[in-house]
C-alpha cells in the first residue's frame, strides 16, 4: 500500500523500488493489483491469482461415490479388499465413468479415509544399555575386534587388532601378521597400562577371545588377564545386530583412512600410517575422552598369573531358543518358558558359583529383570598355557 502512495505520489517506480528495497517488479505487480481504484478499496491480501481449485479436480459428486463405494465394500465385500484397485473394479461394475488407481488414491488421502498405520519409531536405547552403569555413563566399556585377512600386494598377510571405548572414543590399533590370543594380551596390557582400566570389556565370540569352543567351561588367556586385572569382560552375542556397531563403525574408519588410501610395500609401512591415524584420531577426540567415565590406574607390580584362581565376573550375551533355554559355556540353562527367542545377559559369578540370567529389552533398556539363577561350578583344571 505504501509503495503505490508514494508512486502516485509523483515518485519514479524504481525510486521506490530502492527506498523500500524491493525488486522494480514487485513495484509494479502492486501498482497492477490496484489499478485505478482508492487505496482503501483494493484488495491487498497475499494469496495468488488465479483458481483456488484445479478445473482439472475431480468434481466433488465423483469423489462422494468413491467414498461410498469404499463404505460399502468394506462391510459388504466377500473379499475384504476395498482399496484402490477395488473400488475402480467396482465403478466399472456399475457403468460408471472410469477413474484411474492413482487418482482415486489422492481422493482418499484428500478425504482422509486411509486407514494406514505410520510406522512408530521408538527412540533408541542408550549406548551400552544392557549394562546399568555403563548406559548411565558411570563406567566406561573397551571394545576390541580383528580386522582380517587383508593382503599387500605381494603377498604379505596383515591382521589388525583394533579397539575403541564407548563413552570417549580413545581408539586403539595394532596391524599384525596374526591376531593371536597371546599378543591380544600384550597389547591389551600396553593399552591400559598407558591409559588406564575401563570397567568392562567387550569382544566377540571368536575363540582369540573367548578360548576353545570345543570343550565346555573354557576361559581363555584374554578373559583370565580380565579377570586378574578387575575387568568385567563382555562377550556379545553371535550373529544379532548392534551390539558390535562401535567397534565395527571404527573398523571401517580404519580401512577408509588407513588401508585403502595408501599402497603398503611392507607391514611396518601400514604399522607407522596407523600410528599417524590413531594419534590424529585421539586429537580430534581429546575432548570427549577427557569427558569419559574414569578409567582406572593400572595397578603397581601387576604380573599376569594365568593359573591363578578364577573369581570375578564374566558376561555372556544370548538369545534363548524356542524352549527358553539358553547355551552358555557349552552347557544349556533352562531361563523362562515365557521368554523365548529373546536376549538375556548371562552374568557368571565367578566367585559365587553361579550364573544369574537376566532379560533384555530395547525398549525397556534400564528394566534388566532377573529370570533364572543356576549354580555353576568353576573349573579347577590347570591352563594350557
Amino acid at each position: 500500500m505504501k509503495m503505490v502512495a508514494q508512486v502516485r505520489d509523483g515518485l519514479s517506480q524504481r525510486e521506490v523500488a530502492r527506498a523500500c528495497r524491493v525488486s522494480l517488479s514487485t513495484v509494479q505487480r502492486w501498482l497492477t493489483r490496484a489499478g485505478d481504484l482508492p487505496l482503501d478499496e483494493v484488495d491487498w491480501g497475499t494469496r495468488p491469482s488465479g483458481c483456488r481449485v484445479s478445473p482439472r479436480r475431480t468434481k466433488a459428486k465423483v469423489e462422494d461415490q468413491v467414498l461410498t463405494i469404499r463404505r460399502q465394500l468394506r462391510t459388504k465385500s466377500d473379499l475384504g479388499e476395498y482399496g484402490p484397485e477395488a473400488i475402480q473394479r467396482e465403478l466399472k461394475a456399475r457403468g460408471r465413468p472410469a477413474i484411474g488407481i492413482a487418482t482415486i488414491a489422492r481422493i482418499l488421502s484428500r478425504r482422509g479415509a486411509l486407514d494406514g498405520r505410520q510406522r512408530v519409531r521408538r527412540q533408541a536405547p542408550p549406548p551400552g544399555w544392557f549394562l546399568n552403569d555403563v548406559a548411565d555413563q558411570f563406567a566406561e566399556l573397551d571394545s576390541f575386534d580383528a580386522i582380517e585377512d587383508l593382503v599387500i600386494r605381494g603377498g604379505t598377510d596383515v591382521n589388525v587388532l583394533t579397539g575403541i571405548s564407548l563413552h570417549g572414543g580413545l581408539c586403539a590399533a595394532w596391524p599384525m601378521e596374526q591376531v593371536t590370543a597371546k599378543a591380544t594380551v600384550n597389547c591389551l596390557i600396553e593399552h591400559w597400562r598407558e591409559f588406564g582400566r575401563p570397567r568392562y570389556a567387550k569382544f566377540d565370540n571368536g575363540t582369540i577371545f573367548q578360548g576353545a569352543h570345543q570343550w565346555p567351561d573354557s576361559f581363555g588367556r584374554v578373559t583370565r588377564l580380565c579377570l586378574s586385572l578387575q575387568i568385567t569382560p563382555v562377550f556379545a552375542p553371535p550373529l544379532s545386530r548392534g551390539f558390535q556397531a562401535d567397534i565395527e563403525a571404527f573398523n571401517r574408519r580404519w580401512q577408509e583412512a588407513v588401508w585403502s588410501r595408501f599402497q603398503f610395500r611392507k607391514r611396518d609401512d601400514v604399522a607407522s600410517q596407523s600410528r599417524r591415524f590413531v594419534a590424529a584420531h585421539r586429537q580430534r577426540y581429546g575432548v570427549r575422552i577427557e569427558d569419559a567415565p574414569h578409567r582406572r590406574p593400572f595397578p603397581q607390580n601387576w604380573r599376569l598369573n594365568l593359573q591363578k584362581p578364577l573369581r570375578g565376573t564374566v558376561i555372556y550375551i544370548r538369545e534363548t531358543d524356542a524352549q527358553g533355554r539358553a547355551d552358555v559355556l557349552g552347557h544349556t540353562y533352562d531361563v523362562s518358558p515365557a521368554w523365548v527367542h529373546r536376549l538375556v545377559r548371562a552374568d557368571v559369578d565367578l566367585t559365587k558359583s553361579q550364573i544369574r540370567f537376566h532379560s533384555l529389552r530395547r525398549k525397556e533398556p534400564h528394566q534388566h529383570h532377573l529370570l533364572a539363577t543356576h549354580r555353576y561350578d568353576v573349573p579347577k583344571k590347570r591352563f594350557q598355557e
